[in-house]
Protein backbone atom coordinates (compact mmCIF):
# COMPACT_ATOMS: atom_id res chain seq x y z
CA UNK A 1 0.00 0.00 0.00
CA UNK A 2 3.11 2.19 0.97
CA UNK A 3 4.15 2.25 -2.64
CA UNK A 4 1.17 3.48 -4.81
CA UNK A 5 0.87 5.82 -2.36
CA UNK A 6 4.35 7.41 -2.46
CA UNK A 7 3.92 6.79 -6.24
CA UNK A 8 1.11 9.10 -6.55
CA UNK A 9 2.39 11.66 -4.34
CA UNK A 10 5.59 11.60 -6.48
CA UNK A 11 3.36 12.47 -9.23
CA UNK A 12 1.28 14.77 -7.56
CA UNK A 13 4.24 16.78 -6.52
CA UNK A 14 5.59 16.29 -10.35
CA UNK A 15 2.13 17.97 -11.64
CA UNK A 16 2.11 20.66 -9.17
CA UNK A 17 5.92 21.10 -10.27
CA UNK A 18 4.64 21.88 -14.08
CA UNK A 19 1.88 23.83 -13.52
CA UNK A 20 4.53 26.35 -11.36
CA UNK A 21 6.73 26.24 -13.93
CA UNK A 22 3.83 26.94 -16.70
CA UNK A 23 2.40 29.45 -15.14
CA UNK A 24 3.52 33.13 -15.79
CA UNK A 25 5.14 33.56 -12.53
CA UNK A 26 7.27 30.13 -12.21
CA UNK A 27 8.15 30.94 -15.51
CA UNK A 28 9.88 34.37 -14.33
CA UNK A 29 11.46 32.83 -11.02
CA UNK A 30 12.82 29.76 -13.47
CA UNK A 31 14.43 32.81 -15.31
CA UNK A 32 15.30 34.96 -12.57
CA UNK A 33 16.98 31.43 -10.79
CA UNK A 34 18.60 30.62 -14.50
CA UNK A 35 20.15 33.93 -14.78
CA UNK A 36 21.36 34.11 -11.06
CA UNK A 37 23.53 30.86 -11.84
CA UNK A 38 24.88 31.88 -14.94
CA UNK A 39 26.36 35.00 -13.54
CA UNK A 40 27.23 33.96 -10.31
CA UNK A 41 29.24 31.69 -12.18
CA UNK A 42 30.75 34.34 -13.69
CA UNK A 43 31.12 36.27 -10.66
CA UNK A 44 31.78 35.49 -7.00
CA UNK A 45 30.12 38.96 -5.67
CA UNK A 46 26.92 38.79 -7.58
CA UNK A 47 25.24 36.55 -4.87
CA UNK A 48 26.38 38.45 -1.56
CA UNK A 49 24.15 40.32 0.61
CA UNK A 50 25.62 43.95 -0.11
CA UNK A 51 25.20 43.18 -3.78
CA UNK A 52 22.03 42.07 -3.07
CA UNK A 53 21.23 45.07 -1.16
CA UNK A 54 22.54 47.01 -3.96
CA UNK A 55 20.39 45.44 -6.39
CA UNK A 56 17.42 46.80 -4.19
CA UNK A 57 18.31 49.86 -4.00
CA UNK A 58 19.15 50.55 -7.54
CA UNK A 59 15.13 49.28 -8.99
CA UNK A 60 13.42 50.69 -5.70
CA UNK A 61 12.75 53.69 -7.92
CA UNK A 62 11.84 51.57 -11.05
CA UNK A 63 10.00 49.13 -8.90
CA UNK A 64 7.75 52.44 -7.19
CA UNK A 65 6.62 53.37 -10.45
CA UNK A 66 6.17 49.94 -12.05
CA UNK A 67 3.76 49.37 -9.10
CA UNK A 68 1.61 52.47 -10.22
CA UNK A 69 2.25 51.61 -13.81
CA UNK A 70 0.90 48.50 -13.19
CA UNK A 71 -2.16 49.65 -11.94
CA UNK A 72 -2.67 51.97 -15.22
CA UNK A 73 -1.79 48.89 -17.52
CA UNK A 74 -4.51 46.91 -15.95
CA UNK A 75 -6.93 49.46 -15.99
CA UNK A 76 -5.72 49.75 -20.06
CA UNK A 77 -4.28 53.05 -19.99
CA UNK A 78 -0.70 53.82 -20.10
CA UNK A 79 1.58 56.97 -18.43
CA UNK A 80 4.39 57.64 -20.09
CA UNK A 81 5.24 60.63 -17.81
CA UNK A 82 6.24 58.59 -15.18
CA UNK A 83 9.77 59.89 -16.99
CA UNK A 84 9.39 63.12 -16.20
CA UNK A 85 6.69 63.54 -13.49
CA UNK A 86 9.61 62.03 -10.64
CA UNK A 87 11.82 64.88 -11.61
CA UNK A 88 9.17 68.03 -11.49
CA UNK A 89 8.25 66.50 -8.07
CA UNK A 90 12.05 66.17 -7.26
CA UNK A 91 13.18 70.14 -8.15
CA UNK A 92 9.54 71.38 -6.39
CA UNK A 93 10.93 69.58 -3.39
CA UNK A 94 14.46 71.18 -3.53
CA UNK A 95 12.93 74.59 -3.84
CA UNK A 96 10.42 74.52 -1.42
CA UNK A 97 13.09 72.79 1.24
CA UNK A 98 15.06 75.51 -0.15
CA UNK A 99 12.73 78.45 0.88
CA UNK A 100 11.24 76.70 3.93
CA UNK A 101 14.44 74.96 5.25
CA UNK A 102 11.71 72.27 6.11
CA UNK A 103 11.76 68.39 4.84
CA UNK A 104 8.48 67.90 5.20
CA UNK A 105 6.89 70.40 3.44
CA UNK A 106 9.32 69.44 0.80
CA UNK A 107 8.11 65.43 0.70
CA UNK A 108 4.35 66.90 0.83
CA UNK A 109 5.15 69.62 -1.74
CA UNK A 110 6.44 67.01 -3.88
CA UNK A 111 3.57 64.27 -3.47
CA UNK A 112 1.22 67.00 -3.84
CA UNK A 113 2.84 68.56 -7.38
CA UNK A 114 2.53 64.46 -8.24
CA UNK A 115 -1.13 64.21 -7.55
CA UNK A 116 -1.90 67.24 -9.72
CA UNK A 117 0.28 65.83 -12.76
CA UNK A 118 -1.60 62.88 -12.57
CA UNK A 119 -4.99 64.47 -12.43
CA UNK A 120 -3.60 66.40 -15.65
CA UNK A 121 -3.45 63.44 -17.24
CA UNK A 122 -6.72 61.89 -16.30
CA UNK A 123 -8.29 64.54 -17.11
CA UNK A 124 -7.22 64.72 -20.98
CA UNK A 125 -7.81 61.33 -21.17
CA UNK A 126 -11.15 61.37 -20.22
CA UNK A 127 -12.42 64.82 -20.50
CA UNK A 128 -10.39 65.94 -23.56
CA UNK A 129 -10.81 61.83 -24.77
CA UNK A 130 -7.31 61.84 -25.89
CA UNK A 131 -5.63 58.59 -26.10
CA UNK A 132 -3.58 57.71 -23.31
CA UNK A 133 -0.52 57.20 -25.47
CA UNK A 134 -0.60 60.82 -26.91
CA UNK A 135 -1.86 62.43 -24.20
CA UNK A 136 0.89 61.15 -21.74
CA UNK A 137 3.36 61.77 -24.05
CA UNK A 138 2.61 65.77 -24.36
CA UNK A 139 2.54 65.77 -21.20
CA UNK A 140 5.77 64.03 -20.60
CA UNK A 141 7.25 66.33 -22.62
CA UNK A 142 5.32 69.49 -21.23
CA UNK A 143 6.39 68.61 -17.34
CA UNK A 144 9.40 68.35 -18.16
CA UNK A 145 9.60 71.74 -19.46
CA UNK A 146 7.75 72.80 -16.70
CA UNK A 147 10.06 71.39 -14.25
CA UNK A 148 13.59 72.82 -16.51
CA UNK A 149 11.69 76.23 -15.71
CA UNK A 150 11.67 75.51 -11.76
CA UNK A 151 15.02 74.57 -11.61
CA UNK A 152 15.69 77.22 -14.51
CA UNK A 153 17.83 74.14 -15.85
CA UNK A 154 20.27 73.56 -13.30
CA UNK A 155 20.61 71.08 -10.38
CA UNK A 156 19.71 72.28 -6.72
CA UNK A 157 21.26 71.13 -3.83
CA UNK A 158 19.30 69.58 -1.08
CA UNK A 159 20.72 70.62 2.55
CA UNK A 160 18.47 68.49 4.98
CA UNK A 161 19.58 65.51 6.55
CA UNK A 162 16.60 64.20 7.16
CA UNK A 163 14.98 64.29 4.15
CA UNK A 164 18.24 62.60 2.87
CA UNK A 165 18.39 60.17 5.18
CA UNK A 166 14.76 59.17 2.80
CA UNK A 167 17.32 57.87 0.33
CA UNK A 168 20.45 56.87 2.19
CA UNK A 169 19.34 55.70 5.16
CA UNK A 170 18.78 52.56 6.87
CA UNK A 171 16.02 50.39 9.20
CA UNK A 172 17.09 47.35 10.77
CA UNK A 173 20.33 46.97 8.17
CA UNK A 174 17.59 47.46 5.02
CA UNK A 175 17.52 50.55 2.89
CA UNK A 176 14.88 52.91 2.94
CA UNK A 177 14.30 53.00 -0.83
CA UNK A 178 13.31 48.99 -0.10
CA UNK A 179 11.33 49.18 2.30
CA UNK A 180 9.09 52.11 0.62
CA UNK A 181 9.31 49.75 -2.34
CA UNK A 182 8.14 46.69 -0.23
CA UNK A 183 5.37 48.72 1.72
CA UNK A 184 4.10 50.50 -1.94
CA UNK A 185 4.08 46.93 -3.74
CA UNK A 186 2.21 44.93 -0.48
CA UNK A 187 -0.56 47.81 -0.25
CA UNK A 188 -0.90 47.93 -4.15
CA UNK A 189 -0.96 44.00 -4.23
CA UNK A 190 -3.76 44.26 -1.23
CA UNK A 191 -5.72 46.46 -3.42
CA UNK A 192 -6.06 44.89 -6.50
CA UNK A 193 -6.36 41.31 -5.18
CA UNK A 194 -9.15 41.83 -2.01
CA UNK A 195 -11.00 45.00 -2.64
CA UNK A 196 -14.00 46.50 -5.27
CA UNK A 197 -11.47 49.27 -6.14
CA UNK A 198 -8.99 46.28 -7.36
CA UNK A 199 -11.72 44.21 -9.13
CA UNK A 200 -13.27 47.63 -10.75
CA UNK A 201 -9.82 47.97 -12.57
CA UNK A 202 -9.75 44.37 -13.57
CA UNK A 203 -13.33 45.46 -14.54
CA UNK A 204 -13.00 48.02 -16.81
CA UNK A 205 -9.73 47.11 -18.41
CA UNK A 206 -11.04 44.04 -19.68
CA UNK A 207 -14.10 45.32 -21.20
CA UNK A 208 -14.81 49.36 -20.54
CA UNK A 209 -18.60 48.82 -21.87
CA UNK A 210 -19.47 46.45 -20.19
CA UNK A 211 -18.46 47.88 -16.70
CA UNK A 212 -20.14 51.06 -17.90
CA UNK A 213 -23.04 48.64 -18.02
CA UNK A 214 -22.92 47.44 -14.74
CA UNK A 215 -22.61 51.02 -13.02
CA UNK A 216 -19.04 51.43 -12.35
CA UNK A 217 -18.38 55.27 -13.33
CA UNK A 218 -15.07 54.27 -15.69
CA UNK A 219 -14.22 57.94 -16.10
CA UNK A 220 -13.84 58.67 -12.53
CA UNK A 221 -11.63 55.45 -11.94
CA UNK A 222 -9.54 56.11 -14.34
CA UNK A 223 -9.04 59.73 -13.47
CA UNK A 224 -8.35 58.44 -9.68
CA UNK A 225 -5.60 55.84 -10.87
CA UNK A 226 -3.60 58.41 -13.01
CA UNK A 227 -3.89 60.46 -9.55
CA UNK A 228 -2.27 57.57 -8.03
CA UNK A 229 0.43 57.07 -10.29
CA UNK A 230 1.28 60.72 -10.59
CA UNK A 231 1.61 60.09 -6.32
CA UNK A 232 3.81 57.31 -6.63
CA UNK A 233 5.65 59.27 -9.73
CA UNK A 234 6.23 61.63 -6.16
CA UNK A 235 7.05 59.35 -4.18
CA UNK A 236 10.12 58.35 -7.07
CA UNK A 237 10.82 61.80 -7.00
CA UNK A 238 11.30 62.38 -3.25
CA UNK A 239 13.78 58.93 -3.41
CA UNK A 240 15.99 60.17 -6.63
CA UNK A 241 16.57 63.61 -5.29
CA UNK A 242 17.48 62.26 -1.84
CA UNK A 243 19.95 59.60 -2.57
CA UNK A 244 21.49 62.20 -4.86
CA UNK A 245 21.15 65.12 -2.12
CA UNK A 246 20.32 67.23 -5.29
CA UNK A 247 17.26 67.75 -7.32
CA UNK A 248 17.52 67.67 -11.10
CA UNK A 249 15.00 68.42 -13.95
CA UNK A 250 15.89 65.35 -15.63
CA UNK A 251 15.87 62.91 -12.92
CA UNK A 252 13.81 59.98 -13.93
CA UNK A 253 13.97 60.95 -17.36
CA UNK A 254 14.23 57.55 -19.72
CA UNK A 255 12.91 55.55 -16.71
CA UNK A 256 9.87 54.84 -18.28
CA UNK A 257 11.25 52.45 -20.80
CA UNK A 258 12.25 50.26 -17.49
CA UNK A 259 9.12 50.70 -15.77
CA UNK A 260 7.22 49.43 -19.01
CA UNK A 261 9.40 46.87 -19.38
CA UNK A 262 9.16 45.15 -16.45
CA UNK A 263 5.21 45.54 -15.92
CA UNK A 264 4.84 43.92 -19.04
CA UNK A 265 7.61 41.37 -18.82
CA UNK A 266 5.71 40.83 -15.24
CA UNK A 267 2.46 39.28 -18.04
CA UNK A 268 0.83 42.81 -17.50
CA UNK A 269 -1.47 42.70 -21.07
CA UNK A 270 -1.08 46.19 -22.71
CA UNK A 271 -4.66 45.67 -24.03
CA UNK A 272 -5.73 45.60 -19.81
CA UNK A 273 -7.53 43.65 -17.65
CA UNK A 274 -4.19 41.46 -17.13
CA UNK A 275 -1.56 41.62 -14.62
CA UNK A 276 -0.45 41.46 -11.07
CA UNK A 277 2.41 42.74 -9.03
CA UNK A 278 3.56 39.35 -8.15
CA UNK A 279 4.38 39.38 -12.17
CA UNK A 280 5.53 43.22 -12.02
CA UNK A 281 8.08 42.77 -9.06
CA UNK A 282 9.51 39.64 -10.79
CA UNK A 283 10.03 42.10 -14.08
CA UNK A 284 11.59 44.99 -11.87
CA UNK A 285 14.21 42.28 -10.37
CA UNK A 286 14.80 40.74 -13.68
CA UNK A 287 15.95 43.80 -15.45
CA UNK A 288 17.60 44.75 -11.83
CA UNK A 289 19.41 41.55 -11.70
CA UNK A 290 20.24 41.86 -15.19
CA UNK A 291 21.57 45.27 -15.45
CA UNK A 292 23.91 44.60 -12.57
CA UNK A 293 25.53 41.38 -14.04
CA UNK A 294 26.27 43.31 -16.94
CA UNK A 295 28.47 45.66 -14.36
CA UNK A 296 29.72 43.24 -12.59
CA UNK A 297 30.85 41.38 -15.97
CA UNK A 298 32.24 44.32 -17.68
CA UNK A 299 30.03 44.50 -20.33
CA UNK A 300 29.57 47.92 -22.19
CA UNK A 301 26.68 49.65 -20.92
CA UNK A 302 25.63 50.13 -24.23
CA UNK A 303 24.26 46.51 -23.75
CA UNK A 304 21.71 47.35 -21.57
CA UNK A 305 19.68 49.31 -23.95
CA UNK A 306 19.91 46.49 -26.87
CA UNK A 307 18.79 43.99 -23.58
CA UNK A 308 16.11 45.99 -22.68
CA UNK A 309 14.73 46.90 -26.13
CA UNK A 310 14.83 42.98 -27.16
CA UNK A 311 13.05 42.28 -23.73
CA UNK A 312 10.44 44.09 -24.68
CA UNK A 313 10.01 43.41 -28.52
CA UNK A 314 10.43 39.47 -27.14
CA UNK A 315 7.27 39.78 -24.41
CA UNK A 316 4.98 41.85 -26.50
CA UNK A 317 5.37 39.31 -29.37
CA UNK A 318 4.63 36.35 -27.11
CA UNK A 319 2.01 37.61 -25.56
CA UNK A 320 0.48 39.28 -29.51
CA UNK A 321 0.83 34.81 -30.14
CA UNK A 322 -1.40 33.90 -26.97
CA UNK A 323 -4.01 36.14 -27.70
CA UNK A 324 -3.98 35.07 -31.07
CA UNK A 325 -4.39 31.26 -30.11
CA UNK A 326 -6.87 32.25 -27.68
Amino acid sequence: MSEPSTVSISKSIVRRANDIVASQNGRLVLALAIMAVVISSKSQYFLTIGNMLNIGQAVAVTGVLAVVETLVIVSGGIDLSVGTVPGLCAVTAAVVIETTHSGPAGVGAALVVGALAGLVNGLIITVGRVNAVIATLATFTAFEGVALLVANGAVIGINDDGFNSIGSGRIGGIPIPILVLAVAALGAHIVMRYTDFGRHIYAFGANPAAARLVGINVDRWRVSLYVIAGIGSGVAGILLSARATGASPLQGTGMEFDVITAVVLGGAALAGGKGTLTGTMLGVLIIGALYNGLILLQVQSFWQYIVQGALLAGVVILQERRRARS
